[in-house]
Formats: structure tokens, sequence, C-alpha cells
């Protein structure tokens, strides 16, 4: 796998209360700005009249979407979603919005995150005779508010029922036959975001996906709140805020795009500042800087504004592979680089280089570029992590994976320095990550860095890690 982690879903909605048109087209666009946060799959949901129309397969937008499929989705209503499959696998089932037809309608989910008692509720929701036709956690969502529909008064009601049985993390975009429901997990751990486009309201995982149809930023939503769209107008129902916040730290080091802002943080100001107190932490006697496209290059750029030592163009990156590029076989691993990746002879050779990529996972990448480098000329290669190393794994929709494939729990640091080749190796430090986010609204989950987190995980045997 040429990019060492995936990363998490994104959804994008609109409720069309002015006569806008064309919805699906704004949705599409939404989704092409948000495609960084899953390649597998992508889909949209139009509810217009009532009837739900969805359109959803395997693929990229472009891939999935065209002008004559596009044109069949009208509606004053309507979700998107681009996967990247955490619980349930990549399957074509398994792609969302998920929609459902039950005794009092039809009903559209969008869900980002991952619910970490998944399988507890669906197998008390089997042994009741319920029957589910994905490996999805987002079908156990929908399937909870449907069921719970049935015995409230309106569909806000069934959510607000169901948000207390979820664990984990869940970003949801909920469509019903009159109303647009957007919910946030209580901690807050997957980003959500209110838009205005003319009189229409708008949300998505990311600010940028505002900017792309020409819609003004709001606000976030709050970490454990449910907003309900409607012709009448907006309410927001704050019941379940007030935990302590636990955004994802690793959305202002990989997952999220540049130029999003997050609770108040620009996403490209905490990068530059991780690298800034990389290079006050880790300095380094090098003759140019560079990073790992395409996270990597603002802290890259952050190491040497403080550092001083000039910043290049080292790594040429292949833009028609995806993030999510995997190959079988170690030898194919290691060819794939070599296609995604590319190095500059001329600005590395006879050089002494720093590197700064976003994480190390399982090392295997990184090495594989050191060799590139080094072969293209370059004299020494000091690596530069923006994070602290990973020792845990991730629960809540990111794939960092169990405990004894992660690099940081199977060697030492020198050992780790070894098997990349790096002349010199350096992280930052986990009790000041949360540092490089000095505008941020909320507090942070660090948990694959500091095995704390904040809400309960699946139980893990754990083991001493060789960093500590």
């Amino acid at each position: 796998m040429t990019r060492k982690i995936k990363e998490e879903c994104g959804i994008f909605g609109i409720y069309d209360k002015s006569g806008l048109g064309n919805i699906a087209n704004q949705v599409y666009f939404g989704l092409f700005a948000l495609q960084h946060r899953g390649q597998e799959a992508a889909g949209i949901a139009v509810n217009k009249d009532r009837e739900i129309t969805l359109i959803k397969g395997m693929g990229l937008v472009s891939e999935v979407f065209n002008d004559n499929n596009l044109a069949s989705l009208e509606g004053e209503i309507a979700i998107g979603h681009v996967r990247y499959s955490t619980t349930g696998n990549n399957t074509p089932e398994n792609a969302q919005p998920i929609s459902v037809k039950y005794a009092k309608g039809n009903l559209t989910v969008s869900h980002n995150g991952n619910i970490t008692n998944a399988k507890e509720l669906r197998d008390k929701l089997e042994a009741k005779g319920a029957i589910f036709h994905t490996t999805s956690d987002s079908e156990v969502i929908s399937y909870l508010i449907a069921i719970n529909r049935l015995k409230s008064k309106s569909i806000e009601e069934a959510v607000e029922k169901v948000f207390p049985l979820l664990q984990g993390s869940f970003s949801l975009l909920v469509m019903s036959p009159r109303k647009l429901i957007a919910v946030r997990d209580r901690h807050g751990i997957r980003p959500l975001c209110m838009g205005k486009l003319h009189d229409n309201v708008v949300f998505s995982s990311e600010s940028c996906g505002f900017e792309t149809i020409g819609a003004e930023f709001e606000r976030d939503v709050l970490p454990g709140e449910i907003i309900v769209v409607t012709e009448e107008g907006i309410n927001s129902n704050t019941k379940f805020c007030g935990c302590k916040s636990g955004l994802c730290i690793f959305e202002h080091i990989y997952t999220a795009r540049p130029d999003s802002v997050i609770d108040g943080q620009s996403v490209n100001d905490a990068r530059v500042n991780a690298g800034k107190m990389l290079a006050r932490i880790a300095p380094a006697e090098a003759d140019l800087v560079i990073g790992v496209p395409d996270s990597g290059l603002p802290a890259a750029i952050g190491y040497s504004h403080e550092s001083g030592i000039p910043y290049g163009v080292g790594l040429i990156k292949n833009r028609y592979i995806g993030r999510t590029f995997i190959q079988p076989t170690q030898a194919m691993r290691e060819r794939s680089v070599a296609l995604k990746l590319n190095t500059l002879k001329s600005n590395v050779e006879g050089k002494r280089i720093v590197m700064v990529d976003d994480s190390i996972v399982r090392g295997t990448t990184l090495a594989n570029i050191v060799k590139l480098l080094k072969k293209s000329g370059a004299k020494e290669v000091h690596i530069r992590i923006s994070s602290p190393p990973f020792i845990f794994p991730c629960f809540f929709g990111t794939d960092i994976p169990s405990r004894k494939e992660l690099a940081c729990n199977k060697y030492t640091m020198e050992e780790l320095r070894i098997k990349i080749g790096a002349d010199s190796l350096a992280f930052l430090d986990k009790k000041t990550i949360d540092q490089i986010a000095p505008d941020t609204t909320v507090s942070f989950c660090k948990g694959c860095f500091t095995g704390k987190y904040p809400c309960k995980v699946p139980g893990e045997k754990t083991e001493k890690n060789l960093f500590e």
C-alpha cells in the first residue's frame, strides 16, 4: 500500500428551500471536494415529492456519475457519500447512502465514522428477527432509526432515541421525506459543518466542500448536536452536548484537506505549526527540506521556515493514482511506490535532505522512498515525522491497525531508523501534539498515540511498546 493509511468517509447534503434546482449537481461537486476522504465508492440520494432516487456504485465520484444519471436525480433534498470502508467489506452493497423503506415511508442515511458497538447492536436486532443486507455499521444505524420512528412522533424524535445507543464516532446526515437532519457524536470525533447557499442549508464533512459550490461557511455542528432542517426553518437540539470533546487529531495531521477549517482551526496552519515544532525539537544539519506529497508538504514548509534550511521539491507525485492504491504482494507494493512517487534528481543529488512526512504505520513505504532518494544521489536523508509514534490502534474510522502491526511497537527508535534506511529519525512529542492547533474550539482524541480514548473501545491486549 503506497499510502500508509486510509481515511474516513465524506458526507455532503443540501436542503433546497429556494427552488435552486439541480441539487444533485451541487452534491456531486461537494463530493468531489471530499474525494480525499474515500475513493472506494460514491453515492447520491435525492428526495422528490417524498420519493427517494438513489444512485451509488464502486469507484471515484467521476466514475460513478455522469451527465445522464445526474440528470435523473431531481428533488428538494439530497445527500451524498464517498466511502472508505471502516466497518464492513469494500463491496457494492456497502456503498452509501443507505436507503430503507418501512411502514412510515423512506429513510436515507450517510455516515462518517465507526460505531464501536455495532456488532452488539446487530446481534440484538438479528435476535429479534432483523434481516441485514450489508455488513456496514451504517445499516445498523438506519435500522435503529426506522424501528424507533414507528413509536415516535417524528423522525427527529427517533434520532434522539437512537443517539445514546451508539458508541464510537458518527457524523450523520439523515434524510426523511420532508426533513434533513445532521448529527454529530457527543465527542465530535469526526468533523461536520453547516453552510449556506442562497437560502439553502448545506452540510459537509469539511468546509472545503462549500467553496466548491459557492456556499458560505456558517458554523461547525457542535459535538452532540442534532440539527433539523425543514421548510419552516432550522432547529437545533443540544440535549447531548456538553461532554468533553475529542476531535480526531489526525484530521489536522493527515486526513482533511489543507484548505479546510475544522472547529476553528485552519488545517494548513496546523500542519505548518507541526513542522515548526519539529524543527525546534529535532534540528538537523542539512541542505534541503522536502515533504512527502501531499499531507507532508505544509509541515515541511514549517520545518524550513523555522530552521532556515531552504525548502524545495524532492518528490514528484503521480496525481492519477489515488490514496488507496493497493497491491497484494510486497514486490508489487515496492513497485507501486515508484509508480506513485519519483524523485527530482537535480534537486536532491549531492544534498543532505530533511524529509518530512505525517506518520509511520508499518514503515515499508518510507523505506522505499528513502531508497529512491539515495538512488538519486542524496548524501543523507533525515526523517522527521509531524506526529508522535503510532502505538495504539484507532477504533473511530482511521485505518490504523492492531498494535502488533504498528512499526513503533515492533522496533526501538534506532531499529526503526535502520529499517527505513534513514540517517536520523525523529517524531513530534505526544504530550505537545495538540499545540499545533492553537485556534481550535475543541479538545482532541489522541488515542492512537496515548491509548486514552474519549469513549469506550473494544478491549485489546496491551503490550509494552518499545518507544516508551
